[in-house]
């Protein structure tokens, strides 16, 4: 399973049992908030701005081997900006604050099944997709 279908089946069974949402809507949606422009997520850019946006403890929490610090719909928000999860739920004819929950509960589950130890290395591509990711970080 790519990175982009587990994120979709985690998406909705946190919306309850997927609330009769259909996968290749989900799956769009989220590419469309996560993606990496080439039909994939891209988890080393979205640590990366958990991490500009004043929520690297959160990150962190995931990436370690330890407990997850949960994340709030307000910090979903204030990661994307209100019109892109406005936009994010209206693909999916959701309300604002379901696709948000949705969103925090699934994130977190997300970064932290595809790390280890605090590595992201599979999830990424490697040391070479690591890399690039950092390069994006620094433009």
């Amino acid at each position: 399973m790519d990175l982009l279908e587990l994120a979709t089946r985690l998406f909705k069974d946190k919306v309850g049992g997927g609330g009769g949402l259909d996968s290749a809507a989900v799956m769009q949606a989220l590419g469309g908030l996560l993606g990496d422009g080439r039909g994939g997520l891209d988890l080393g850019a979205l640590v990366g701005k958990l991490e500009g946006g004043g929520l690297a403890a959160l990150a962190q929490s995931w990436l370690g081997d330890g407990a997850n610090q949960a994340m709030s719909m307000q910090q979903v928000v204030q990661l994307f900006g209100d019109g892109a999860i406005g936009d994010f739920a209206a693909r999916l004819g959701l309300e604002t604050d379901t696709a948000s929950q949705g969103l925090a509960t699934m994130l977190p589950e997300l970064i932290d099944r595809q790390s280890s130890g605090g590595s992201l290395l599979d999830a990424v591509g490697g040391v070479g997709g690591l890399l690039g990711a950092a390069g994006k970080l620094f433009k």
